[in-house]
């Protein structure tokens, strides 16, 4: 078969299934008058459903370095950063006073972050992120890239920033060097 055949019958599944799993795209919104049907139902799905609402909380506990129990669920109600980082990765700590200064900014209003870090010397993370003023809470196993949380979100690269809305929804898997515009807008939610 050859691409003029396979396209339709690939956008045309595509459109089924997205007509399933959004039924608020009733038929009527299906006439396109003219725009692409990507274009009608980018459109629908901004004005009639957000896809983080049919997305469950994202599920997150552990024990931090300093002893302190995390809980993800705990913090509903308010914005959080989940940050996969490492002392040892140039670009995170080129980072880290960006994050650090969006934290300052919007804690009082409800902005929180967690740290993973993929460090392996324990004392190193601690000193570092003291010396940098991250006072948030810092998952550390020990075991770099083999992290048991990282590993288990599939992360692949470092640093990597995700944002959780107020309802505890990942929203955002892309934050880095986004926090000023995202973060107050979640905020607002």
């Amino acid at each position: 078969m050859n691409i003029k055949v396979i396209l339709p019958l690939v956008l045309a599944a595509f459109a089924m299934q997205v007509r399933a799993e959004y039924p608020t795209i009733s038929q009527s919104q299906n006439n396109t008058g003219g725009h692409s049907l990507a274009t009608t139902i980018g459109s629908s799905l901004k004005t009639t459903a957000r896809p983080e609402d049919a997305r469950p909380p994202l599920k997150l506990k552990f024990t931090a370095a300093d002893g302190s129990p995390v809980d993800l669920s705990a913090l509903r109600g308010h914005v959080v950063l989940v940050d996969f980082w490492a002392t040892w990765c140039p670009p995170c700590m080129q980072e880290a006073p960006n994050v650090v200064a969006a934290y300052q900014k919007y804690h009082a209003q409800g902005f929180d972050v967690i740290g993973i870090s993929l460090d392996e010397d324990k004392q190193r993370m601690l000193s570092v992120a003291r010396s940098q003023g991250m006072t948030w809470p810092q998952y550390f196993d020990g075991q770099g890239w083999d992290n048991k949380l990282a590993a288990s979100f599939g992360i692949r690269s470092i640093p990597t920033m995700w944002l959780v809305n107020k309802k505890g929804v990942l929203v955002s898997t892309d934050a880095r060097g986004n926090l000023d515009s995202e973060v107050p807008a979640l905020l607002a939610e």
